[in-house]
C-alpha cells in the first residue's frame, strides 16, 4: 500500500465534489493525491469496427476529465502534489485495484457512464467494503463544515477499525467526535409487557459495556472532544439522524450485532443510501 489518496472522476458534479473532498483530506495528511478516470472497456472494445478516430476521442476525453479534476484539486489545496491516470476496463475492477495500492479511495455517489447509478450507485457499492482501505463516498452537495465526525460503534473489531479512522479524522480536522451506539430492540409480542423492564436492563447493560470500551480511546486521543450517544433504534436511522450535520459519517463494513452485515451489508448499505453527507466505509480485520 502506498501513502497516497485516490479520487475517482468521470467529470460529473458528484465526482468533482469527491475530488475536492479528497484534495482537502490529502492536504491535511500531507500525502499526494492521484486522480483516476476509467474508460469503460465496453465502450472501447466494440464488437463492430468503430468509426475513425473513436479511440483517440475516448482517450482525449479521459485526459480532459482528469485535467479538469486536477485543476479543481489544486484550487482546493494549493501546493498539493497531484497526479492523474486514465485507464481502460471495468470501473469497479480498476478502482478496486487502485484502492489496494493506496491509503484511501474517494468516490462520488452519482455519476455518468460507468459511474452511473442511484444514490450510492453501482460503482461505489462495488468498491466500498470490498477493499482493505477506507472508501469515502461523497454526495453531490456543497460540503459546509460542521466541525463534527459521527461514527457507528458496537464494540466489535470491525467497529474498532471504524472508530480508529474516525478519531484520526477528527484529530486531523480539529473536530468533535460523536460515537453512536444503536441497539435494535428485539421484536416482542404485544402481550410481553412484563419483559419491558428486562429489555431496558439489557439495553443499559450494553450501554455500560460500550462506555467502558470507549474509555481507552479517550486516553489515546485526549485532544479530541468525544461524546457518546446510545439510542434504542435501528442503526441506519440513528446514524442518518446523527450524521445530518456532520462532516463525515464513519461505518464499519463487517460489524456484528447492532452493526451486523456481510461485506457491505445492511447497515453500511443503508447509511450509504440515506446519508446526505460524506460516508466512510472502513473494512475491519480479515
Amino acid at each position: 500500500m502506498s501513502e497516497h489518496i485516490v479520487a475517482a472522476t468521470d467529470g460529473s458534479r458528484s465526482a468533482l465534489s469527491a475530488v475536492r473532498w479528497a484534495a482537502g483530506d490529502a492536504a491535511r495528511r500531507g500525502v499526494p493525491l492521484k486522480i483516476v478516470h476509467v474508460s469503460e472497456s465496453r465502450l472501447v472494445d466494440l464488437p463492430l469496427r468503430p468509426p475513425p478516430g473513436f479511440h483517440r476521442t475516448v482517450t482525449e476525453h479521459g485526459r480532459q476529465v482528469v485535467e479538469e479534476a486536477a485543476g479543481v484539486a489544486r484550487e482546493t489545496a494549493p501546493g498539493l502534489e497531484v497526479s492523474t491516470s486514465v485507464v481502460t476496463g471495468r470501473p469497479v475492477d480498476e478502482l478496486r485495484a487502485e484502492a489496494e495500492r493506496s491509503a484511501q479511495i474517494v468516490l462520488g455517489n452519482r455519476g455518468l457512464g460507468g459511474f452511473a447509478g442511484l444514490v450510492a450507485g453501482s460503482v461505489s457499492l462495488g468498491v466500498a467494503g470490498h477493499v482493505s482501505v477506507p472508501v469515502v463516498v461523497v454526495p453531490q452537495v456543497s460540503i459546509a463544515p460542521y466541525g463534527r465526525i459521527v461514527v457507528g460503534y458496537d464494540g466489535t473489531a470491525w467497529s474498532e477499525a471504524a472508530l480508529d479512522y474516525a478519531f484520526r479524522q477528527a484529530a486531523g480536522r480539529g473536530a468533535r467526535l460523536q460515537a453512536v451506539y444503536a441497539w435494535h430492540m428485539p421484536a416482542l409480542s404485544p402481550y410481553a409487557v412484563p419483559y419491558s423492564s428486562l429489555v431496558e436492563e439489557v439495553f443499559c447493560a450494553h450501554c455500560a459495556t460500550v462506555r467502558q470500551m470507549l474509555a481507552p480511546w479517550r486516553e489515546k486521543y485526549p485532544e479530541v472532544q468525544m461524546e457518546e450517544t446510545a439510542v434504542c433504534a435501528h442503526p441506519v436511522a440513528a446514524l442518518r439522524d446523527a450524521g445530518a450535520m456532520a462532516d463525515l459519517v464513519v461505518v464499519g463494513s463487517r460489524g456484528l450485532g447492532t452493526l451486523g452485515c456481510a461485506v457491505l451489508g445492511s447497515v453500511s448499505h443503508g447509511v450509504l443510501r440515506h446519508a446526505r453527507r460524506p460516508v466512510a466505509v472502513v473494512r475491519g480485520p480479515g
